[in-house]
């Protein structure tokens, strides 16, 4: 059992805990990811590691509020148990010898893209961080952004705080300036990360992109999380959990995992609202 030490509301639909889970803290790094299960009866699902606190031996999630799981794992505070934390898993985030580096991040994939910025940061690169949000409301992680990048751009598409528009605007605006990046790397939403892929396209800026597909096992042997890559005209199959989470950008078949990212929408709706049926009156 994994005691949760903190936790704090970020906004009305994320949520951030810290839990006491050493061995992971021990040997997470950014770009990494954990699997959990609130209890017993639980499905287990893939959470990005948003840090690490070796001292305490604690490990911070961040997760939106979005299937019948995550609701469950909302009604948890501080001192309850999880009963399954499991990691950590996949590939870390290739940092090494990058100068200077900017970094996407779009709604809760910010929750992702920061440790990386951290990390980054920490290792002296010259950071520049776009965020973007639907509304100011939305706004999560900005003192943690401000803390570890030398330009931080934030972005909501009603222009309720900040610049109005999507990630790509900046994005295109500092790259058709002239200016130079080592490496984009973006979180977020398929949608997003696609269209940065293609803004960066034609200044041929390598681009590295966070995939996180449906997951079970976190092994590689469900074959839920795989994903076909366009690789020198060819196309390969990878799966996220053991070769990602992150990939070439331009390798990427978006739409494809678009398409399957909706296989199971419906279904887990119908989860949703009966677990949200079931806890009337808890919370």
């Amino acid at each position: 059992m994994y005691r949760i030490v903190r936790r704090k509301d970020l906004n009305k639909t994320v949520t951030q805990m810290e839990v006491e889970a050493p061995l992971v803290a021990n040997k997470a790094k950014s770009g990494q990811f954990i699997i959990l299960r609130v209890d017993e009866d639980g499905e287990r699902i893939p959470l990005t590691i948003a840090g690490t606190n070796r001292d305490d031996g604690t490990v911070k999630i961040i997760f939106q509020i979005v299937g019948a799981t995550t609701e469950k794992l909302n009604l948890k505070r501080e001192g309850d148990f999880l009963q399954d934390f499991v990691g950590p898993l996949g590939t870390a985030t290739h940092l090494d010898g990058l100068k200077k580096v900017c970094v996407v991040g779009g709604g809760v994939g910010c929750a992702i893209a920061m440790p990386v910025a951290e990390a980054l940061h920490d290792m002296g690169a010259d950071v520049t961080s776009i965020i973007g949000f639907r509304n100011k409301d939305l706004v999560i992680l900005e003192d943690e952004f401000k803390a570890c990048s030398d330009r931080l751009i934030i972005m909501t598409d009603d222009g309720s705080y900040k610049r109005q528009g999507n990630v790509t605007v900046p994005l295109k605006e500092m790259l058709s300036g002239g200016e130079k990046f080592d490496m984009i790397i973006t979180i977020g939403p398929l949608i997003m990360m696609k269209f940065v892929v293609e803004t960066a396209r034609p200044f041929g800026t390598p681009v590295t992109v966070s995939m996180n597909p449906i997951m079970i096992d976190g092994t590689g042997m469900c074959g839920g999380c795989r994903l076909t890559l366009n690789r020198n005209g060819e196309k390969v199959t990878e799966f996220a959990c053991v070769d990602g989470p992150d990939f070439n950008g331009y390798e990427i078949d978006f739409d494809e995992a678009m398409s399957r990212g909706r296989m199971y929408f419906d279904f887990e709706r119908r989860a949703h609202e009966r677990v949200c049926n079931l806890l009337k009156g808890v919370k």
